[in-house]
């Protein structure tokens, strides 16, 4: 979630994020107000607290005289006095404890209030960020040529079947729709480039990490994944647990509520996940192959940095999708995506996206989000800065592969014959130079 006291301090700043992501900028003052109360709740339970203890210093006193009149043998009135006086201060705590309870309950209430209010308030965008929805994005890059082919190219589903690559009939036999199997040369095909982009996050400084791909509901909540998007997550109701989809949640989760030690730099992990989607909302959309499906694997980058250095950082990372686009030979784009195609949790996001030619149009392959403090801030992740101050971390993510990038390279290096060659950085992983049928 954003900063309170950034939004105190920045209420406009946080209205016209609001406004480019085309959401409700009425929530700022909503969240003000609740602010306002919950200070004023704060103050009031602590005005009771501090009156309440100056009540309990007056009796001890009293109680001493009382006990030392009754063992000297004081006289019936002034022991009857201080018993008076006792009682008094007695009956006065216990109305005031009573008072301080409720105030206490108050606060947490108004404070709740707050939180729900807060978390309705999407990652303040960066300068720069187109504003609109999910078409209104700004290509800053399109790399490679595309292909031209001297005979009709297949896609991707036809040319997965003629190789025995792909069985969509079976998986929807056994899971049902937008259900699949990769057998042979397929499932080769998806393992090898999942280990290219593991041994490229290696190179690199990642920690590669096999992530839990079931989690507790904070965690979800946490990474920012129950806001606006939770009709597409799955739900183990029985268990009251979540299935991810993508190791982001759970890297997110790894380092909630400690300190981490960024002394020496980022801290970057590359998780390897099967990963579910209920691809809420999309009937009749892409309901051809493995374009959108329940179920596939991806490695992920997830990186805690320094806020400081998150813009940076967040280059790196579309570096690293690029180079791995460039070694399957792959022509693509890079968007800068627009506001309201971002997400609850992250400021900026570029998307690469690779040439689909019997599609005739560019299709997102990777993601890359700077989610500055959004995400730590909710899970409690912290670092020391250099001066020993206690800060909230930054934390970015960053697709390296997906199934999805078999449509990509099936489709753009078909040939003739019904066979696909695979990229020469590919072949050592995968074993082979070309898939034939």
């Amino acid at each position: 979630m954003i900063d309170i006291k950034f939004l105190r301090e920045n209420p406009e700043a946080v209205r016209a994020s609001q406004h480019a992501r085309g959401e409700d900028d009425a929530i700022v003052d909503e969240v003000l107000a609740a602010d306002d109360a919950r200070r004023s709740a704060i103050a009031a339970f602590e005005a009771r607290r501090a009156e309440q203890k100056a009540a309990s210093k007056q009796l001890g006193p009293v109680m001493g005289r009382l006990t030392k009149a009754r063992k000297g043998g004081g006289d019936a009135a002034q022991i009857a006095e201080l018993e008076a006086q006792a009682e008094a201060l007695k009956a006065q705590g216990a109305t005031m404890a009573d008072d301080v309870k409720a105030l206490d309950a108050q606060a947490g209430a108004a404070q709740e209030h707050l939180d729900t209010l807060v978390r309705r308030i999407g990652n303040i965008i960066e300068p720069g960020v187109p504003s609109g929805g999910e078409d209104d994005y700004v290509v800053i890059d399109t790399v490679g040529e595309l292909p031209q082919f001297d005979f009709e190219p297949k896609d991707h589903l036809e040319i997965g079947e003629s190789l025995g690559a792909i069985d969509m009939g079976r998986g929807a036999k056994v899971a049902g729709s937008r259900f699949y199997f990769l057998t042979g040369a397929g499932a080769r095909l998806e393992l090898g480039l999942l280990n290219m982009g593991l041994q490229l996050a290696i190179e690199n400084g990642f920690t590669p990490a096999i992530t839990p791909t079931l989690v507790l509901p904070q965690t979800m909540a946490g990474a920012g994944f129950l806001d606006q998007h939770a009709d597409e997550v799955y739900r183990l109701e029985a268990d009251d647990l979540y299935l991810t989809g993508t190791s982001e949640v759970a890297l997110a989760g790894y380092h909630a509520d400690e300190i981490i030690d960024l002394s020496d730099g980022p801290l970057r992990y590359a998780g390897w996940s099967t990963c579910y989607r209920r691809e809420a909302g999309s009937y009749g959309k892409d309901t051809r192959g493995i374009i959108r499906v329940h179920q596939f694997n991806k490695l992920e980058m997830f990186v805690y940095c320094d806020p400081a250095t998150a813009t940076a950082e967040h280059e790196k990372l579309l570096g690293f999708e690029r180079e791995m686009l460039t070694r399957c030979e792959l022509p693509f784009r890079v968007i800068d995506t627009a506001a309201g195609d971002l997400g609850g949790p992250a400021a900026r996001k570029f998307d690469c996206e690779a040439w689909v030619p019997t599609q005739g149009r560019y299709r997102e392959l990777t993601s890359t989000s700077n989610c500055t403090t959004f995400q730590a801030r909710r899970l409690g992740t912290r670092y020391k800065d250099g001066d020993g101050k206690t800060q909230v971390a930054a934390t970015l993510n960053g697709t390296l592969a997906t199934t999805r990038w078999l449509v990509a390279i099936l489709e753009n290096h078909q040939q003739a014959d019904g066979s696909v060659r695979v990229p020469a950085a590919l072949q050592p992983y995968v074993g082979l130079e070309v898939l034939t049928p």
